[in-house]
């Protein structure tokens, strides 16, 4: 199992999400899942428009609220507290995952906690005895959204590998994920592997094969 380079940061995690952002086409549906995605919100560029889901009832989620300005009964699918848009819409859960499930959500952001060279996602349980399943909207979002990206860590705490040849937890989706967003790049799944996007500052190719259990092509490859 490969390993982080000890001293090799990159991105933080609001640069990770900023840099994901800049990849959202004008115009967009996109729901962004609980965790490290939610960050993606606060980054719109300038002149772009992105219009937010929330699969518990909400089109046109903007930024969280300052500190003191919450309001209870407005609140994303991670119970936290959140602000909308002009012309938001708000609507049943049911008709939400019909624009999931309809193909109308033009991408969404997931975190994981391992992702396959071919796409494949894990991020809803590692399986082991004891662990506490939580898939919530994942396995209908990576079957019915037209774009699956993953915002996460490169490798775990413990400097081993998120990014794998095979995922050895259970599956949120096959084939599922189109890119993938990290501290250390952006990688591009690819029929051939993963191909590096983007590499953060101070990251070299070599630095995120070291940290990466499956092969990883050069962007000109």
């Amino acid at each position: 199992m490969s390993t982080a380079m000890p001293g090799v940061r990159g991105w933080s995690e609001e640069e990770m999400a900023r840099r994901l952002a800049l990849d959202i086409p004008d115009g967009a549906y996109v729901n962004l899942g609980i965790g490290l995605p939610e960050l993606v919100a606060r980054y719109v560029p300038a002149g772009r428009e992105v219009v937010y889901h929330v699969e518990n009832g909400l089109l046109g989620m903007g930024p969280p609220p300052p500190e003191g300005h919450e309001d209870p009964d407005l609140i994303n699918a991670g119970k936290k507290a959140v602000t909308a848009i002009p012309g938001a819409a708000f609507f049943h859960h049911a008709d939400s995952f019909a624009m999931i499930r309809g193909g109308h959500i033009d991408l969404c952001v997931l975190g994981a906690m391992q992702v396959a060279s071919n796409g494949d996602l894990a991020n809803w349980t590692t399986g082991e005895p004891g662990s506490i399943p939580a898939v919530g909207g994942a396995m209908d979002l990576v079957a019915g959204v037209r774009a699956v990206c993953v915002l996460m860590q490169h490798t775990t705490r413990g400097g081993q590998a998120k990014i794998l040849e095979r995922c050895t937890y259970p599956l949120t989706g096959r084939r599922s994920v189109n890119r993938i967003y990290t501290n250390l790049a952006v990688l591009e799944v690819t029929p051939h592997g993963l191909r590096v996007v983007d590499l953060a500052p101070g990251v070299t190719i070599e630095d995120v094969r070291q940290a990466t259990d499956a092969p990883v092509m050069p962007a000109d490859a």
